[in-house]
Formats: structure tokens, sequence, C-alpha cells
């Protein structure tokens, strides 16, 4: 499977926290989380050297569990614009109900009083464990100002330090930034600059071409900068796109008997909302898919029938072609259910850029940069563009959202997708960018 390609800014060893090393978090945590509730409730069978086959199995499920938790945030919360709090909850059921299987699988006995007090202080570690985190990785950044720096300065939660000529690395045992920044194709980078970058690498501190870093950080890939060689990285893993397939079929068969009653549900209540003017509870319309195949997209119907009778037009904020139990779903994304048949016919997948009308991909295709690129993968029920932007009402916005799509497409992978299926559980919940 491909790997998160996002640049890590704060890799200066010289500058870390020791909480920042993963390594310290496990151990930490093993004592706390493993080893402490083992002490309380196993204590009589430890120091008679009588430990029962149960009990040595819930240690190892829960510091398997506690493992693989830590291990997934420190993946998750690399990635650009994430609030680790957010993460915990979600990574740690995830963890526990990997580890749950396994136990259910092989038939392991295993101590159920145990597993629960471990997980109540695995809950209660990783929370404070991401807080500490969070407090002592402030990014401090320096910066050559000359070309297009200016872009980098208006990203919040980043030290932005100005660097001068006069600069010289050599003065200094540390430098005080983790990493420094320059546009390399700018004309002005001349050699006392070119000396200055290469000082700095040479104390250990990273030097990274802008776009690297505004791409780290905000989440998108700039339409406007992708040379030749970003399109060739652009290409996705051809053996993750394998795997995606055969875990988007698992996932619908397994939720089928949850999604199918509240299908069937509120296609009661659309049907009830909508009777008078007898219009169908689906919604069916013709999407550009992967490779720029036309296929039909289902959804629950959220619009009044004569919504488009003047044309495809995009969703707008309070828009008032949207019915009362329209917005509603609309704003907690179940009107999407139905295509849950579009990802086993595999004309969309769970994850993935969002499928436009075929009006807009026309209009795009002429007048956005590279937007035929976004087809390059199937489209999906969610994804980056949706859960970092939202709805676009306008080609500026669509523009935006692109460059999250093609962020998406570099970074291609079940990190990435799993971050994703976090938030968009997040905002189900928030009704985050919902027109």
């Amino acid at each position: 499977m491909t790997s998160i390609r996002v640049v890590k800014v704060a890799t200066n060893p010289m500058q870390q926290h020791l909480w920042q090393y993963l390594t310290v978090r496990i151990l930490v945590g093993l004592l706390l989380v493993s080893l402490l509730p083992a002490v309380v409730l196993f204590w009589g069978y430890i120091i008679t050297d009588s430990m029962l086959l149960t009990q040595v199995n819930s240690i190892l499920a829960s510091s398997a569990a506690l493992i693989l938790s830590l291990i997934g945030l420190d993946r998750l919360t690399q990635l650009p614009g994430q609030k680790s709090i957010v993460t915990v909850l979600p990574t740690l059921l995830a963890s526990v109900l990997i580890v749950g299987l396994v136990l259910f699988i092989f038939r392991l006995p295993y101590s159920v009083y145990y597993l629960i007090f471990s997980a109540a202080i695995g809950l209660i570690f990783c929370l404070i464990s991401q807080l500490v985190l969070r407090a002592v990785t402030q990014v401090t950044i320096g910066y050559i100002p000359i070309g297009r720096y200016q872009n980098l300065l208006t990203i919040d939660n980043v030290n932005w330090v100005k660097l001068t000529s006069c600069f010289r690395p050599s003065d200094h045992s540390r430098l005080p930034f983790h990493a420094v920044v320059a546009d390399l194709a700018d004309d002005n980078l001349c050699s006392e600059w070119e000396k200055l970058l290469a000082e700095t690498a040479i104390h250990g501190t990273p030097v990274y071409n802008f776009i690297q870093v505004s791409e780290s950080l905000t989440g998108r890939l700039p339409i406007k900068h992708l040379y030749e060689n970003n399109l060739g990285s652009l290409l996705p893993s051809q053996s993750y796109l394998l795997v995606k397939r055969i875990l988007d079929t698992v996932a619908v068969l397994i939720s089928a008997p949850i999604v199918i009653p509240l299908a069937l549900l509120l296609s009661i209540v659309i049907k009830w909302e909508g009777r008078h003017s007898n219009s169908s509870v689906l919604f069916t319309q013709q999407r550009i898919g992967q490779g720029g195949k036309w296929f039909t997209m289902y959804k629950f119907r959220s619009m009044r029938p004569c919504a488009e009778q003047y044309g495809a037009q995009m969703a707008t904020t309070d828009d008032m072609r949207v019915t009362k139990f329209g917005s509603f779903i609309r704003q907690t994304r179940l009107d999407e259910l139905p295509q849950f048949i579009n990802v086993l016919k595999g004309e969309m997948s769970l994850i993935g850029p969002r499928p436009e009308q075929l009006d807009f991909v026309k209009r795009f295709n002429d007048t956005i940069p590279f937007y035929r690129y976004r087809h390059i993968v199937k489209p999906g029920i969610s994804g980056w563009a949706q859960v970092m932007h939202g709805y676009a009402s306008d080609e500026d916005e669509t523009k935006v959202k692109l460059e999250h799509d093609f962020f998406y497409i570099k970074n291609f992978s079940l990190t990435l997708d799993l971050l994703i299926v976090i938030k968009t559980i997040q905002t189900m919940i928030t009704g985050f960018g919902a027109r």
C-alpha cells in the first residue's frame, strides 16, 4: 500500500520533546494501561507465580490494542489540519475491535473485568497523551523572504520566523526552528541564500520548497503548480486500488443489517413528505466516474421535483429548493445511503472525490486546469474535499475543492481513508458544509 507522503516539518531530533517519540509513549502506555491493571487485579497470582492463561491473554490483548491505537494516532495526526483529540475515540474503538475479533476467532479466554479496567485507563491515557503532544509540537519554521513566501504566512498554527541574509547557522549550536522553507524556483534565490540553505541542512535542519510545506499544512495541492513530476506522483497505488475495492464491498455488506432498515425508514418519511407532489423517493442522475465514464448515481430525494427545471445548479446556503426533511438528511449525509448500490456495482467507492454532474464537468474541463485528473480514481460517497471544505457553491470554491482532491490522490492510502471515515462521522454529527 502507498504510504502517506506528507512532509513532516517537525523532524529535527535535537529539538524534539521526549513525549514526541512514539517509543516513549508506547512504553509509558504499556506500564499504565496494561501492567497497572494487571498488578491491581492479578497481584495475588503474580506474587505466587501462578498466572492463568486467561490473565496472560488479557494482558497481551490490552498491550496489542494500545500499541495499535498509539501507532494509528501517530499516523492520523500527521495529516494536515487534524485535531488529535477528535481521532482518539474512533482509533481506540477500531483497535479494540481488531483485537476483539482475534480473541473471538481463535476462541481465546480473557478477563472481562481486566479489559474494561484497562480500556478505561487507555482512553484517559490516549486523551492526555494527545493533549501533551499537541502542546509540545508547536512548529517553528524559518522562511526566506523571496518569491511566493507570502502564501505561507496565512497558514495558522505555525510560528513563522523571517530569515535575513546575515543569519549564520554556524553561530548556533542548535537552530531555533524545525525547518526552513524557501521558494526554490524563484530567480532571486542568489548564491548567498543558497549557501545559507546548505549550511542549514548541514546543521541537521531540513530545508523544503514552499510548495511542499504548503501542501503538508493545508491538505491542498495547488493546481497552478502541477508540474510534470507532480502528475507522475499523482498516480495512485494500483495495489491499494484492488484492496480498496475489497474493503468497500466488505464494509457495505457488513453494514447492510443497519443500513437497510434505516433506508426503509427514510423512504417512508420522504414519501410521506412528498405525498402531494407524487415525487419518487430516489433521485437519479448521470454523473462522471473513474476514467470519465458515465454512470447513474442514486440519492434519496432532498429537493422538490422541480428543483432543476431550469438546468443544473450548484447548491447554496439555505437553498430554497431543499425540503424540510431534505435539509436534515443533507446535513447528516443520510441522503447518500442509496449510493451503497453504486459501491457494490463498482461505480463508486466509499471514499474518493465526489462525482460531478455532466454540465459542471464540461464547464470545469474548459475553465479549470487539470480538472480531468480527478477522474483517475473512483468517485466516493465521502472524500477529503468534502470533510475539509464542504459543498462548493461557485467555480472558485470548486478550485479549492479540486486542490483537496489532488492532495487525496497524491496521498492515496488506507491511513488517509480511515481519517476521512472518522471526519465523515464527525461531519454527520455537526452538519459541517451542508447546503
